[in-house]
């Protein structure tokens, strides 16, 4: 059997097992050709150059192995093979940090949000940071600028620290531990970037295994999804500079977040998942909304 023959027939008992999707890829044959090309040691981005590959009687026995591990465990594929893609860039991941999936890397990615950093930026913060890679992303996309990145879990961190360390950035991401903003006390930054936990909880009790395998404090925000958002907002002005901005993913919580902040004058960012996932606030908004 060749590679491209493999990869349609475990996509089908994917398919037929009912797994969900969502950690890197959207469907079954994009899963597939993941968790084969990673099992045969060939570049994710090397399928056309190797689909009429034979494969070895080993070969389909390792890979039928992986599969029924996948089916069975229902972990998300990049807890599996520890490795997580976002923006052509490799990240270190396992059970200890959620799988990373923001949609604030498009927007570092494709320079959306440089119109509206102040000129002088040079102290960013990533807030929930995870594994740490909305800080590398951020790293590589402004060279000048010095990053803090700060999670509630010291395990995930750990986490982060193994990218920041495969990046060679430890000179300019410098990570903490604390709850919210509570580790930067005093600090003002020019960008805020915030991938908080916002499923409400309606959502929360639906959620595909796959996504319970993760880590629940990074994906759990309270009865609407606001509960940390809330936080965030009351005290971000204070850390924020004079022409400093907060860019922060809700995913599909944009209702509850209107609800929550009527008054609040934000933009809406566009990116692939639709124009109310992320949103961007400034600190002249934020002065606004908090006057009587």
């Amino acid at each position: 059997m060749n590679l491209l023959s493999c990869i349609e027939a475990q996509a089908a008992r994917l398919t037929e097992a009912g797994v969900s999707f969502g950690h890197g890829t959207l469907n079954a044959f994009d899963e597939a050709a993941w968790l084969l090309l990673w099992r045969l040691g060939l570049p994710l981005d090397a399928l056309a150059d190797h689909e009429l590959q034979e494969l070895s009687a080993d070969d389909l026995a390792s890979i039928e192995a992986l599969i029924a591990l996948r089916i069975s465990s229902r972990k998300p594929a990049a807890y599996l093979t520890q490795e997580a893609w976002l923006q052509g860039v490799a990240f270190y991941v396992d059970e200890r940090a959620i799988v990373p999936r923001s949609l604030i890397a498009e927007l570092i990615a494709d320079a959306s949000i440089d119109a509206w950093l102040p000129e002088s930026t040079s102290l960013v913060l990533d807030l929930c940071t995870g594994n740490g890679s909305l800080a590398v992303l951020a790293a590589l996309a402004w060279p000048e600028v010095q990053i803090d990145a700060v999670d509630l879990s010291a395990e995930a961190l750990q986490v982060a620290r193994i990218n920041v360390d495969r990046h060679g950035l430890q000179a300019r991401i410098k990570l903490a531990q604390g709850d919210g903003l509570a580790p930067v006390a005093g600090r003002r930054y020019d960008l805020i970037l915030c991938n908080p936990p916002y499923v409400n909880a309606s959502s929360m009790a639906t959620l595909p295994q796959e996504y319970l395998a993760e880590p629940q404090l990074a994906l759990a925000g309270g009865a609407d999804g606001m509960d940390f958002v809330r936080q965030l907002l009351a005290q971000a002005s204070e850390h924020l500079t004079e022409h400093g901005v907060l860019l922060l993913e809700i995913g599909n919580e944009h209702e509850f977040f209107e609800a929550a902040f009527p008054q609040l004058e934000l933009a809406w960012m566009e990116t692939s998942a639709g124009e109310k996932q992320v949103l961007l606030v400034t600190q002249e908004s934020m002065k606004k909304a908090a006057k009587p």
